[in-house]
């Protein structure tokens, strides 16, 4: 017998759960992508957009993964020899780095670990010692998605302001968009970018990058910019077919209106980073009991460094793989795998797992996911403390 049996839940940290409202919103015929309603419809995203990034600058659209717009937005500012700084908390931004050298670019690397965020004095002092002003750029993730941490975005941009570097501020936010406050303007980020299958409620498939004017200023010398990834030619959805360089994706756009829909009309996006604060706690707290009594641990000891999208735990090889199977097999319910925090051929690995809870989650889904947890760790007899859901239903009762 299994009781995984009916509706499963993906609970990785992406592609999130997409609300029905979305899926049904792709359910018609392909439209014609040479319309006024086509048109109109992407004009309609791009002001929706830029409230969820918090930003009056520019919004692009690019039918692509995260990886695309990793590219798009470093051939839009870079030219081959270049160099960038990379501060790595985790798997990710050393992957954005990895791409720029791909394309002709240096990279200096300062990694922070898989258990710290970004030293903002550390930074500063790397700028300083930078006195030709060779460095263009500085990349960081907002949102680790492997290591769960959550970087200050604002005390990063208050130290390259500390020095005076002219550097552009390109900051990765796939994993926290409308999840994590996130506020583009107001802390000084030039390049944003993220993706639609995470806090954005819609299927893998469309890329988003964010630019200012000064990062629009760097694009005049950017000799990486190529005719697909230039960013110019998608800031008027007049010409849908231009700003798209070929055929739109049509169903896709139908997904992003509904769920922006949601996001900025309905619910609005400060209260989406509420709701996603108060699941978030919810989990943490009932981690931490787990962990009173038995090896689990949270990848990040301190609150405010953690994503309120997605929790990394430790608890030790090889109960994090056995968890993430006990859980799919018999309580219909994916966990995501330790990415990033060990090789795979490393016996380690089996020793973490990740919950996402971002974009359409609610408190049901968070403490089914919290239930199911805690009867795998009973089942496999894994050591843990007790009482760890009603830490979970007391934090949510106080909303």
């Amino acid at each position: 017998m299994t009781l995984a049996n009916g509706r499963t839940y993906l609970a990785i940290p992406g592609p999130s759960v997409v609300p029905d409202r979305v899926l049904q919103a792709m359910q018609r015929p392909a439209p014609n992508i040479y319309s006024a309603d086509l048109t109109q419809l992407t004009a309609s995203l791009i002001p929706d957009l830029k409230a969820v990034a918090r930003t009056k600058h520019n919004a692009t659209i690019f039918i692509a993964n995260g990886h695309g717009v990793w590219e798009a937005s470093l051939s839009n500012t870079l030219s081959r020899g270049d160099r960038i700084l990379i501060l790595a908390t985790g798997r990710f931004c050393l992957g954005w780095g990895a791409m720029a050298e791909r394309m002709g670019v240096e990279t200096e690397i300062i990694d922070f670990g898989k258990r710290a965020p970004i030293d903002p004095a550390r930074v500063a002092e790397a700028l300083r010692a930078d006195s030709a002003h060779s460095f263009k750029a500085v990349l960081a993730v907002h949102v680790d998605t492997s290591t769960s941490i959550k970087n200050d975005i604002s005390a990063l941009r208050a130290a390259m302001d500390e020095t005076g570097h002219p550097a552009l501020l390109m900051v990765d936010c796939i994993a926290s968009l409308g999840c994590d406050r996130f506020e583009m303007d107001d802390w000084g980020v030039d390049v944003m970018i993220t993706g639609s299958q995470k806090g954005l409620m819609t299927p893998p498939g469309a890329g988003f990058v964010f630019y200012n004017d000064k990062a629009d200023r760097a694009r005049e010398n950017a000799d990486l910019v190529t005719g697909y990834w230039d960013w110019r030619p998608r800031t008027d959805p007049d010409y849908v077919y231009e700003y798209f360089n070929g055929t739109a994706p049509t169903h896709q756009l139908f997904a992003l209106r509904e769920a922006l829909t949601m996001l900025v009309h309905e619910e609005g996006v400060e209260a989406a980073w509420a709701r996603h604060a108060s699941l978030a706690s919810a989990i943490w707290a009932a981690f931490e009991r787990w962990g009173e009594g038995g090896p689990m641990e949270l990848n990040v000891a301190e609150p405010s460094r953690r994503s309120h999208a997605v929790t990394a735990a430790r608890i030790g090889a090889p109960h994090g793989t056995a968890l993430r199977e006990w859980t799919e097999k018999n309580a219909g319910i994916t966990l995501g795998i330790g990415l990033g925090m060990a090789e795979p051929d490393d016996p380690a690995w089996h020793g973490f797992f990740r919950i996402g809870h971002m974009g359409h989650v609610n408190a049901q889904m968070v403490m089914g996911a919290l239930g199911s947890i805690e009867a795998a760790l009973t089942a496999l007899q894994i050591p843990h403390g007790q009482s760890a859901l009603d830490a979970a239903a007391q934090v949510l009762a106080r909303g």
